[in-house]
């Protein structure tokens, strides 16, 4: 094996694998070896003709953040900050270049002045969409405010640059919402194949975010105001059967034996209120192998929660609070108390299915 900064032989290029590692492009370490391999490595494709490089051990030091990109606000200016994250875009305005660092928390614009830091600057004009960066300078107010960004008021001013990592291909779609490009488009199987790419998306991410609000308002409802306690039930168990066909997993050790996945926690929640444990809830992995719809999955979530010595009324207002709390803290509306009831005698009469959708205003009538 060669070592991982071993010169290499005449002839053979770096693997893209040495461009990952932190470049520090500042203008004491402009000339570095892994930052030119990098570059051309992005710019010219994997057909290049093969240059000998000889490589050196870079810092092996990793930028520390300061501050998150999307909280920098006008209160920062003058501060010294380190953000990291990923190039949005970069754009050239009569020589000063600009670019937007995005991270989880949101864009900011970053200038790279050549008069101040021209190293930096040249260096600047070479970044591209999904260079992974660190950008270390000073924070100031915007001469043309963006109101559309939480951080358009401010800039970052930087006197320092570390590429991370490095695009050695075209992207398979955009990325950045200022793209024009369609991404309702997209096809599946090209997003799926680009998970990791998928969920930069700032859309993508929101819906992980809202799941995990979501989440977190129930196991607050749930805990604070009913008293209950989450319980982890197995995974690996024997097979229980339901609605749908297990899945089964074959044991190592028992020849011919077989675990199955649950297709609901049912059975150990009612052990759970046997034993005492009187109010149990869980965000319950299950698995069902059934041919594939809409509304069907192999693999899915689900509220789980049972309660003992409480009746029908008693748990059906703990659901309407649940309810009202997560549409509240997730999406900011107001649900008004009580929800409206309908028996199932009700439902089937006026629309023939016993979860009708209200939306729908053709009632049946009885000819």
């Amino acid at each position: 094996r060669v070592p991982a900064f071993a010169a290499h032989r005449k002839g053979a290029r770096p693997p893209v694998a040495h461009a990952q590692l932190p470049c520090n492009i500042a203008a004491r370490t402009l000339a570095s070896p892994i930052y030119a391999a990098a570059v051309q490595e992005a710019s010219t494709g994997p057909d290049a003709s093969d240059a000998p490089v000889q490589l050196t051990p870079p810092q092996l030091t990793w930028p520390m953040r300061t501050h998150e990109a999307g909280t920098l606000r006008p209160e920062h200016i003058g501060q010294r900050v380190t953000v990291c994250g990923w190039v949005d875009r970069n754009r050239d305005m009569g020589g000063v270049q600009f670019f937007d660092i995005r991270d989880h928390s949101g864009l900011l614009q970053v200038v790279s002045e050549p008069q101040s830091a021209p190293e930096v600057s040249r260096v600047a004009a070479r970044l591209r969409q999904e260079y992974v960066v660190a950008v270390t300078g000073t924070v100031r107010a915007r001469k043309d405010p963006n109101a559309r960004l939480a951080t358009g008021g401010v800039e970052v001013v930087a006197s320092e640059v570390t590429v991370l990592n490095v695009v050695t291909r075209s992207l398979p779609f955009p990325i950045s919402e200022s793209d024009a490009a369609p991404k309702e488009g997209l096809k599946e199987d090209t997003r799926l194949r680009n998970r990791v790419l998928d969920l930069r998306r700032p859309a993508m991410a929101a819906n992980l975010r809202a799941r995990h609000k979501m989440v977190s308002t129930i196991r607050r409802v749930l805990e604070q105001e009913g008293g209950f306690i989450e319980v982890e039930t197995p995974i690996l168990t024997r097979s229980t059967p339901e609605g749908a066909r297990d899945y089964l997993v074959p044991s190592r050790l028992g020849a011919g034996e077989w675990y199955a996945l649950p297709q609901s926690p049912q059975l150990f929640k009612q052990m759970l209120m046997v034993s005492g444990l009187d109010r149990y809830y869980q965000i319950a992995r299950c698995f069902r192998d059934e041919d594939l719809r809409a509304d069907r999955q192999p693999e899915f979530t689900q509220l789980d929660m049972e309660a003992a010595w409480m009746d029908a009324p008693a748990l059906q207002a703990l659901v309407e609070r649940l309810v009202v709390a997560v549409f509240a803290e997730v999406a900011g509306v107001e649900v008004a108390l009580p929800l409206r009831r309908m028996t199932w005698h009700e439902a089937m009469e006026r629309y023939g299915s016993d979860k009708p959708d209200l939306r729908y205003g053709l009632e049946h009538v009885d000819v």
